[in-house]
């Protein structure tokens, strides 16, 4: 046996779990829903890390893991946030955005005004690393780094789902202003901010719906 390779076990290892398990997961997948109206209540640290833990063992080009998680408790980072994710969302809906982009934005009901990101116990900041800098300053590439943070991301939202807790991928554009708020170096730029806590009580989301297996599929 190749001395760089293990025997793979896959899990479930039977056909009844097997079926358990997918329809968990079928059935979670299809519930979860993206939220903006959070309760202000505490989320332990553990479990975030946990959520981290499990967004990082997505795949990656080369295995190369291109990708940093800032978790952020801390009220003032929070509202040194919010104020700056406010500043280009003001820009972006008064002018930076097509007028189309406005009117398909109208469903959601949004505006310029971000409160969850301080209402929310958690913001999970997620940075790509575009390449790695050893200790002696040299860079190294890293592959396929916008797909591969964007699959960490989707197991992210699987999985804060699947703890009961909700979500939402909020991308102020531009979003340099997270690698200067958390001191981030240069070789990372912000992807994607993601409110982390449990849903207000009588939260809505808007009533939408999504497209049908055969518009978005085809078997050959």
């Amino acid at each position: 046996m190749d001395p760089n390779f293990k025997p793979y076990e896959p899990w479930p290892s039977n056909d009844r779990e097997v079926q358990t398990l997918f329809e968990a997961v079928e059935r979670a997948l299809s519930t979860r829903r993206s939220l903006r109206e959070f309760s202000d209540a505490p989320v332990p640290r553990q479990t975030i890390e946990r959520l981290i833990a499990l967004a990082a063992s997505a795949p990656s080009g080369a295995n190369k893991q291109p990708w940093h998680f800032v978790a952020v408790q801390d009220p003032d980072l929070k509202r040194q946030i919010r104020l700056a994710a406010e500043e280009e969302e003001r820009a972006f809906y008064g002018g930076r955005a097509s007028d189309q982009w406005l009117e398909d934005l109208k469903p959601f009901g949004t505006d310029w005004e971000k409160p969850f990101l301080e209402t929310a116990p958690w913001l999970i900041v997620v940075f790509r690393k575009n390449y790695e800098v050893d200790q002696g300053g040299q860079k190294a590439k890293n592959y396929y780094v916008q797909e591969s943070v964007g699959i960490a991301c989707g197991f992210l939202i699987a999985a804060i789902h699947a703890a009961g807790l909700s979500t939402l991928t909020h991308t102020p554009s531009p979003m340099d202003f997270l690698g200067k708020i958390l001191g981030r170096p240069s070789n990372e730029r912000a992807f994607l901010l993601m409110p982390v806590g449990y849903a207000a009580n009588g939260a809505q989301v808007p009533d939408i719906s999504k497209k049908d297996l055969g518009e978005i599929s085809d078997f050959v």
